[in-house]
């Protein structure tokens, strides 16, 4: 984070990046001075209403961030910036969305947590769009015109108001990842039991292990023996990136048990906060994460390391165990939402692995098939972006070229851009298991 102190003595001139957190209620002129290098501007957590109108002359802008900011509306000034991709305004108090305020480059727009009822029409005539992180706000329907955005690939709705969803929706050529827990459609489906509880006075709290977009990880056991390792994952507060953590622990019970899922053993009472959290199996050691999360260059890619070598054989355990995994899900009338390498913990020696995190997982209507259907193909969409960039990490003396070829050709299928040709992820559990063992 950076100083008012700091970017008044020129100290940061030629930066490329701007963090200011410190009760602003405009922003600072000086800020200007880093017109021709800032590319990114990060005002989160201050006191800010409004942007000024020369906002444009930071003419390098790429990002900003000015979430947990009492602004009411959206500025209409982001739309006179042309090189603008990335808005985040998380966590304000938004209720209104001026199309002018919709930069012409945008790329991937944030807007979670706040008082949205409506989407303005031109939206979809954003032609670069690809992110829409949208939770927990009032929307009762979306734009017909997001129909037109062709690049869309991730979009967040759970927590809505949002009665029947558009027949375009589920047609998008690359939509990918998607979340609509808490939304009043109207679905059915079979009540699920629930699961056990723990209360926190008698869970001994370890280190922190991690923290997503939901919440923090801690290492923890039961007392009084204390004799078995778990995880329990505090969630930071009522409202997150995908949804609301009572959607999560809804879509857990559901999954239930499998080896290739983390799923909750107990969820956590008495915090004396109120925080909810949800017990869960502790990872061996020998599991890392698969990836890391998109960057703000990349969107919805996740970032591998720059060192990922796996052999051939590595690969089809790995995508065999998640299509099991995946598979599973489907049955039990889960979509996870969230399919992604950096939501995989797996161990690189021997590639089996686990699929964590259900914070963007959807209960499926299980009495309408064709429905089902549709969203299923989404996720196997996102099978199909593993299935890729699992390849080009390939390598080793073993690796076979037809058997290479025949990894691609399944990936290709589950990105058509006609969701309806792609194949049902029993399909793709059938003949990874034959190239297993072929």
């Amino acid at each position: 984070m950076h100083t008012l102190q700091e970017l008044r003595s020129g100290a940061l001139i030629g930066t490329r990046r701007l963090d200011l957190s410190c009760g602003l209620h405009q922003l600072p002129p000086e800020v200007f001075e880093l017109s021709d290098t800032l590319e990114v501007l990060n005002l989160s957590g201050n006191q800010l209403t409004r942007l000024p109108d020369d906002l444009s002359r930071l003419k390098r802008l790429k990002v900003i961030f000015c979430s947990d900011n009492p602004f009411t509306h959206l500025p209409e000034v982001l739309g006179e910036c042309p090189g603008l991709q990335v808005v985040g305004f998380k966590a304000c108090r938004i209720a209104h969305v001026p199309s002018t305020a919709l930069p012409p480059a945008l790329r991937w727009l944030i807007l979670t947590d706040n008082e949205v009822s409506r989407l303005p029409p031109q939206l979809g005539e954003r032609p670069a769009l690809q992110k829409l992180m949208l939770a927990g706000n009032q929307l009762q329907n979306l734009p017909d015109t997001l129909a037109q955005a062709t690049r869309l690939e991730l979009i967040r709705l759970a927590a809505n108001q949002l009665t029947c969803l558009p027949g375009w929706l589920t047609s998008l050529p690359r939509l990918t990842w998607l979340a609509l827990a808490g939304n009043p459609l109207g679905w059915t489906r079979p009540p699920t039991a629930p699961i056990a509880g723990v209360n926190w006075h008698h869970l001994q709290l370890g280190p922190r292990l991690g923290e997503g977009a939901s919440g923090h990880v801690y290492a923890a056991q039961i007392a009084p023996d204390a004799s078995q390792a778990f995880a329990l994952k505090l969630f930071k507060g009522t409202v997150t990136s995908d949804g609301l953590p009572e959607h999560e622990l809804a879509a857990c019970r559901a999954a239930g048990q499998h080896p290739a899922l983390c799923t909750p053993v107990a969820e956590l009472q008495g915090h004396p906060d109120g925080t909810p959290g949800l017990l869960l199996p502790l990872i061996p050691t020998s599991h890392v994460n698969l990836a890391g999360p998109p960057s703000l260059d990349s969107c919805t890619r996740d970032i591998y390391p720059s060192d990922l070598r796996m052999p051939q054989r590595i690969l089809l355990t790995l995508a065999l165990g998640l299509a099991q995994a995946v598979a599973h899900l489907h049955r039990q009338g889960v979509m996870h939402g969230d399919l992604y390498a950096h939501n995989i913990l797996w161990n690189p020696a021997v590639g089996d692995a686990v699929l964590s995190d259900f914070g963007a997982a959807t209960l499926l209507p299980t009495g309408d098939a064709a429905l089902c259907r549709q969203l299923q193909a989404l996720e196997v969409r996102a099978f199909g972006c593993l299935l890729e960039e699992l390849s080009a990490h390939t390598a080793g003396e073993a690796t076979d070229a037809d058997t290479g070829a025949q990894v691609q050709t399944l990936a290709q299928a589950c990105l058509s851009p006609v969701p309806a040709e792609r194949p049902a992820m029993v399909d793709l559990l059938e003949r990874l298991g034959e190239l297993v063992g072929s």
